[in-house]
């Protein structure tokens, strides 16, 4: 089917505003508290050189050498699910998990959000059959948000907004990526298709940079909080002339992604949405102890920080091992920075999520106590450094 060009006229919120300035939306909360996580991370480990080995029939065929994917993104693996793995199944999980971790009595959640790219059907909402394991109350809210990578950021500022309001005591914001059917399919594309040549296989290599994970966070209201970490606030920016960087109609199909555009504007946006948010939260650049960011690659993480003007030093990383792991990403990598001890008591954390569309969300925590439930101590995982 065709698609129509979108006739829609540009309207702003600031009077002579031009469509190309970018304008940041700001928020600040007093009351908000980033309570606990839980995680379920995938026993199946597949290395990029495993990876690239499957792709010795495109690889010959188009004269590629061997190791430049990981040569270029610095992922050294990623995980999977087994395949027929739904979504809704893990995050289930990985809730359950979060709830644990926090200590909170399940009837007091109010709003359950489920956040990831990858869901169980187009309806009901994925979050339906998570709040039927979990047997959450009948007056929780429940629904799913769509913001590509930017998902369970998204659903941590509604329910953030919501728990001020004074709406409800806590939430629940879960997501989870099952990358393996996307993969395989890109694999067998470059293998097969003869269209693919030297010249267009870079709109396919970002889909062969995505793993598996589940995450799900809890958030609370400071009275009913055990520890303490205060959601402080943050600045979001949508910058969405640049929409078309990077498409998918589902992750069981194909994604086509001009990587080195989206980087780019990826990282114009978050430099622009990072004073803002300084200013919002009344930080400076040497406030901030530890940073956690959308995990991409290397590349990105090397020009989004020199953008920023931050130490790469202070980041924490798991793209080497875990791959892009779309919305879960940012949210798992703090679980797992937390459960390592990386965030220490009155440290600033900033969450610098950027996601395709291309929308910018930047969220800081003060940071107080660690608790997380999670499967990675039993799995053969390397640990962050």
């Amino acid at each position: 089917m065709a698609r129509l060009p979108m006739q829609i006229p540009l309207v702003s919120l600031k009077q002579n505003a031009q469509p190309a300035e970018i304008d940041s939306t700001l928020m600040k909360y007093s009351q908000v508290c980033l309570e606990a996580f839980g995680y379920t991370l995938p026993e199946e480990v597949v290395t990029t050189d495993a990876l690239e080995s499957k792709l010795a029939q495109g690889y010959q065929r188009l004269r590629l050498p061997e190791g430049r994917l990981e040569l270029m993104t610095g992922i050294r693996e990623r995980r999977f699910y087994p395949p027929g793995t739904t979504p809704g199944s893990v995050s289930a999980t990985s809730a359950a998990n979060a709830i644990q971790a926090s200590g909170l009595d399940p009837g007091e959640i109010g709003a359950l959000v489920h956040g990831s790219v990858c869901r169980d059907f187009l309806e009901p909402a994925t979050a339906c059959g998570v709040h039927h394991a979990l047997r959450l109350p009948q007056s929780c809210m429940i629904y799913d948000v769509s913001n590509a990578c930017l998902g369970v950021l998204t659903g941590m500022v509604q329910l953030a907004n919501m728990i001020e309001l004074g709406q409800i005591k806590a939430g629940l914001v879960m997501g989870t990526e099952c990358g393996r059917t996307l993969v395989e399919n890109t694999v067998r594309r470059i293998n097969e298709d003869e269209s693919v040549t030297r010249k267009n296989i870079k709109l396919l290599v970002a889909s062969l940079t995505i793993g598996s994970g589940s995450v799900a966070a809890v958030l609370c209201h400071e009275s009913i909080s055990k520890t303490g970490n205060k959601l402080l606030g943050g600045a979001v920016t949508a910058s969405t002339d640049h929409h078309e960087l990077c498409q998918s109609e589902g992750l069981e199909t194909f994604m086509q992604t001009d990587s080195e555009q989206l980087m780019r504007r990826g990282v114009a946006a978050g430099g622009a949405t990072f004073d803002p948010f300084l200013a919002e939260l009344d930080w400076t650049r040497e406030d901030i102890n530890r940073t956690v960011c959308h995990q991409v690659g290397v590349a990105h993480r090397k020009m989004l920080f020199e953008e920023l003007q931050l130490e790469e030093a202070l980041d924490v990383p798991t793209l080497e091992t875990l791959g892009n792991t779309g919305a879960a990403a940012l949210p798992l990598t703090m679980a797992l920075g937390a459960e390592a001890g990386q965030f220490q008591r009155d440290d600033s954390v900033a969450m610098l999520g950027i996601g395709s569309g291309i929308n910018c969300q930047m969220l800081g925590v003060r940071w107080q106590e660690s608790r997380v439930v999670g499967n990675a101590k039993s799995l053969q995982y390397e640990p962050m450094q």
